[in-house]
């Protein structure tokens, strides 16, 4: 179906050349899945920016962050006199932050708070605008929870003394976005699905690039400040037609979809988690808002700021065509906060530590330990790290299915599987921290040192740390002793192996 809109009178579209004055701007959430991809247009366009995150290290491997335009700043939404400093000198700035694990009450009344504080800091430093990204939905009531603190996020950002621009669209197609991660994993994996009724539903997606043309475009258009405006593609389909559509791209039969009314958005989220990357706590309302049309009332963006709208079908080709390209840009799982490590002092604290001896140079070295993990697996025992990403799962952890961004390259804060990234440094460490549900604190660590006098030769040192919680953390530490062996030695022979063959056939090529 082509797009339904409700028709007003024509605007004058923006003028789409560079901005008169070429002021910097602030943007938030630059560490998630919008923001990482925002900087870089912005820069395209001219603009300077600034960015405020909580973890710098988080950019580090960004390309765009050496760029002289560009200001990183620490700091946090909670600070409303930091966030004043970082406003100060900025023409707008971008909000785009909001609770990942969205459940419970709590969620709605800190992003209501945050999106507050930013009001008050950017009414401080007389921040020209605020622009923000919410959520496409009816007006009114009958709202989800998850959509409905979307509106009290634009209440409260307007609640200052920059008018606001907000852009409100439905589902959101680009490669790493999580609602574009459910619908390709359910396609994927269930060629029968029995659904909630809400496949009927219909929505009006937009691609991930048609987005982002919208937020820089606002910048240098007038007529969007103090506005909200409805963004979505050309096309007006429901969720179930849009399975098909995936279907077909991923070269895979019709999926049979059988809708039925008894499941509830809690049980949808918990099927969510079992088949797809992501934990019922972000599946959750992803699934509740998914029962409400997602519909744009008019045109009046795509007026102001026109541009080649991708169809669903155009949309979902785009972003499989980077997937398999290994051109992921940004993803939905390395968002949120990095925890710091645990205190190891006090307390039993577990440590197995491994070293192996390698007949390559550093640089090979770390390149093979940071292939581990997503579809390369962990070079020995996979069917161990399947089993235990299954229990995982099971019990309400991220599994094996997050994956990962890259192939082989990580950064700081990115997701591998059920571990996070919490320290890396190129071609001497990388360490991670487990994410998978555990009674304790467990962390994996891969140092690389070289062998006095030998350029070609290096030394790997594996740690594993664990600190248990009670008895339960002891009685699994104990559990898990005897595969040990199995698992860690075998990753060590594996990592050697690959990184000598990498060093020989660099050899043979030089």
């Amino acid at each position: 179906m082509r797009g339904a809109f409700l028709r007003r009178p024509r605007y004058t579209s923006c003028v789409s050349s560079a901005p008169s004055q070429l002021k910097r701007v602030l943007v938030t959430g630059a560490t998630g899945y919008i923001g990482g991809r925002l900087v870089p247009r912005l820069l395209e366009a001219g603009y300077r920016v600034r960015c405020l995150v909580r973890e710098p290290r988080k950019l580090t491997d960004r390309h765009w962050a050496d760029d002289k335009r560009v200001e990183i700043v620490r700091g946090d939404a909670d600070d409303v006199a930091g966030l004043t400093d970082a406003m100060r000198g900025c023409g707008a700035a971008y909000f785009l932050i909001h609770s990942m694990e969205a459940v419970g009450p709590a969620y709605r009344e800190r992003d209501r708070e945050l999106a507050e504080n930013f009001a008050r800091a950017a009414s401080n430093a007389e921040i020209e605008r605020i622009i923000y990204l919410g959520g496409l939905g009816e007006t009114g009531e009958g709202l989800s929870e998850h959509l409905t603190s979307r509106r009290e996020v634009e209440e409260a950002l307007a609640s200052g003394l920059a008018p606001v621009t907000v852009l409100r669209a439905a589902m959101i197609i680009g490669s790493g976005s999580a609602s574009f991660e459910i619908l390709r994993y359910l396609v994927e994996r269930l060629p029968i699905m029995v659904t909630p009724k809400w496949v009927k539903t219909e929505c009006q997606p937009i691609a991930v690039r048609n987005v982002l043309h919208y937020l820089v475009a606002c910048l240098n258009c007038d007529e969007t400040v103090g506005r909200t405006l409805d963004i979505g593609g050309p096309e007006v389909m429901r969720y179930r037609d849009i399975m098909q559509v995936m279907a077909s791209e991923l070269g895979l039969r019709k999926r049979i979809i059988v809708p039925v009314p008894v499941l509830t958005p809690r049980l949808s989220s918990m099927w969510i988690h079992l088949v797809t990357p992501l934990s019922h706590r972000i599946a959750r309302p992803l699934a509740e808002g998914l029962r409400n049309r997602v519909v744009c009332r008019n045109d009046d963006a795509s007026q102001l700021m026109p541009q080649d709208l991708f169809t669903i079908r155009e949309a979902i080709a785009a972003a499989l065509g980077r997937i398999q390209r290994r051109e992921v840009e940004t993803a939905w799982s390395a968002a949120g906060p990095i925890p710091g490590d645990p205190d190891w002092a006090g307390g039993k604290t577990f440590v197995d530590e491994r070293t192996i001896e390698i007949d390559a140079p550093a640089s090979c070295v770390y390149r093979a330990v940071c292939r581990i993990g997503g579809g390369q697996g962990y070079y020995a025992a996979d069917w161990l790290w399947r089993l235990r990403g299954w229990m995982d799962q099971f019990v309400g952890g991220p599994g094996l299915r997050r994956g990962r961004r890259d192939p082989e390259n990580v950064s700081f804060g990115e997701a591998l599987d059920f571990w996070r990234v919490t320290g890396i440094e190129r071609d001497r460490s990388l360490q991670l921290r487990a994410e998978m549900k555990l009674p304790g604190e467990a962390l994996l660590a891969f140092r690389i040192e070289p062998i006095d006098g030998e350029r070609d030769r290096c030394r790997l040192i594996q740690t594993a740390r664990f600190k248990p919680r009670g008895l339960v953390g002891l009685a699994y530490w104990y559990a898990v002793v005897p595969l040990h062996a199995i698992v860690f030695n075998g990753m060590l022979d594996g990592i050697r192996r690959t990184a000598e063959e990498t060093a020989q056939s660099n050899d043979v090529t030089a």
